[in-house]
């Protein structure tokens, strides 16, 4: 028999690349969507599971006075996800008809929180190759579209309408109209960050221009049927706005808590998804693809110039991205925590972003949640 040789050099050799195959491996899995260790409801029933308060060690003294505090604020619904199951569903006041009290399938509008949901719809009409991000908006729209010269009007982009760096001019009367003679030269695109909402509605045009379907039926058919959000798009003033009732809405941060991933199945490209919940700028740190961020050393806010320091939601995870609507239309994703939180309902004031609203319920749930 053979005597068999001992190789130091090879021996080495095969360490590293066995060494290296698993960091690879475990690289890839770190990469996954955490799908795995999240329940999903079934699409077509109702049935969601619940999440008992007493395995999780929340703060039920601080969490039944969160919920008397919301009480006051004119909320109609309030869920709280954790790792996919409900953990508290709670109803107030009335439907927006006004008959009857809200409960589980109340209907309930999005406001601008509809805007995340409209740049997940456009991240879909990518991934199809139906649209790319760094098209011209010219290409869908066609010349004219604004009240610019034809080389001004040819330099913005999709991707200026997704981070509101458009360059329109949004000193004019009513930031909803969509007619050409409201979209004015005022800044190159990319170098001006502004909420302007016509800038942003505009895009279903875009959206419906390259799919041939309606906003609702490509909505349906791509997003919605598959996940099982109940709701629909409705021309609200010059708006186009999102209604549903509050489990929907929960649906739709589930989602986004899986990077696009439904149990399983891969809805919204991964890719893009980190795009869209990155800063896409370096004017307002804040601000991803029509989605808020938390947790960035500086932020801007709706109708203001001005960059404000530290983080939007300083009680609020650093992780935190959020879909924000008039009136208070919150929907906080936290993926550290793997938690998802709405709210519906009104909110004091006017604004666009009732900002302080959410600072407020973050000073209480930071009490809550470990």
């Amino acid at each position: 028999m053979k005597s068999r040789t001992y190789h130091p050099l090879k021996s080495s050799l095969k360490a590293i690349l066995l060494g290296l195959a698993i960091f690879t491996f475990a690289c890839a899995e770190a990469q996954k969507p955490k799908s795995s260790s999240l329940y999903f409801p079934p699409v077509d029933s109702e049935e969601w599971e619940k999440k008992p308060l007493g395995e999780l060690g929340w703060n039920q003294t601080e969490l039944a006075e969160f919920l008397a505090w919301l009480s006051t604020q004119d909320t109609r619904a309030l869920i709280i996800l954790k790792d996919g199951k409900i953990v508290v569903e709670e109803y107030w006041g009335k439907k927006l008809t006004g008959l009857g009290d809200m409960d589980q399938a109340s209907l309930w509008y999005w406001a601008s929180a509809g805007k995340t949901l409209s740049s997940t719809m456009m991240g879909i009409a990518q991934q199809e190759n139906l649209l790319s991000t760094a098209d011209l908006t010219s290409k869908y729209l066609g010349e004219g579209w604004t009240a610019m010269s034809s080389s001004q009007e040819r330099e913005i982009r999709l991707i200026h309408h997704l981070t509101f760096t458009t360059g329109i001019d949004d000193k004019v009367p009513n930031l909803d109209d969509r007619d050409p003679s409201s979209f004015k030269y005022l800044a190159k695109p990319g170098t001006r960050w502004s909420y302007h909402n016509g800038t942003y509605t505009i895009l279903d045009k875009v959206l419906e221009k390259a799919s041939g379907k309606s906003y609702q039926a490509f909505f349906e058919e791509k997003l919605g049927k598959r996940i099982g959000i109940k709701g629909f798009w409705q021309q609200t003033g010059d708006n186009n706005v999102f209604y549903s009732d509050a489990r929907s809405f929960a649906r739709f941060g589930l989602l986004l808590l899986s990077k696009g991933n439904w149990n399983g199945t891969q809805i919204l490209d991964q890719k893009y998804f980190e795009k869209m919940t990155q800063s896409s700028q370096d004017i307002n740190l804040s601000y991803g693809y029509l989605t808020w961020l938390n947790g960035k050393k500086s932020y801007m806010l709706p109708g203001i110039q001005a960059t404000l320091p530290g983080s939007l939601i300083p009680s609020g995870p650093s992780d935190m991205f959020q879909a924000l609507g008039k009136n208070g239309q919150f929907l906080m994703v936290v993926p550290s925590k793997n938690l998802v939180v709405i709210r519906m309902g009104g909110a004091p004031g006017d604004l666009p972003v009732p900002y302080l609203l959410a600072r407020q319920m973050w000073d209480r749930l930071s009490k809550i949640i470990p």
